[in-house]
């Protein structure tokens, strides 16, 4: 499945959905059970200065990140993608699952300002590369247009 269908079916399955978590809980659902070796899917919300688990699917994960710590931290305090080849070679790698090798993360807005990011992980080093990043950019964008259409 390429980037823009799940972008596309991200936007389908949102569409006239009231609530952010509901809305989330399916995305990440639908990302997991459609793209290709992922062991993990989810979200982390920004409250309070901190990144807290919100909806995902895969094994138990962290219930809060300090901005700034672990790959979802940086991402959300530079405001940028972070791209992890080898997550066993990343010095500041906050560990959930010790099968994951690689790991993806994507700021995602609501109404222009940071609300979270999406966090997607693997088994497999260096699964994230290359067409991955701007094809999830993508979807993250997507993410960003169903979240500026519902309430928390």
């Amino acid at each position: 499945m390429t980037f823009d269908n799940i972008k596309r079916n991200i936007l389908l399955i949102s569409e006239g959905v009231e609530y952010e978590v509901t809305a989330l809980s399916n995305i990440a659902a639908y990302i997991y059970e459609n793209m290709i070796d992922v062991n993990w899917v989810g979200f982390y919300i920004l409250r309070d200065g901190k990144l807290i688990l919100g909806p995902f699917q895969g094994k138990v994960a962290c219930t809060e990140i300090e901005l700034g710590h672990g790959v979802c931290g940086r991402s959300a305090k530079a405001d940028e993608p972070i791209v992890v080849p080898n997550v066993h070679n990343y010095g500041d790698y906050i560990s959930c699952d010790p099968e994951t090798n690689s790991e993806i993360v994507f700021p995602i807005y609501k109404n222009g300002k940071l609300y979270g990011v999406l966090d997607i992980d693997s088994a497999t080093v260096d699964r994230f590369h290359g067409q991955n990043n701007e094809g999830l950019v993508e979807v993250a964008y997507g993410i960003s247009m169903v979240l500026d259409k519902t309430k928390a």
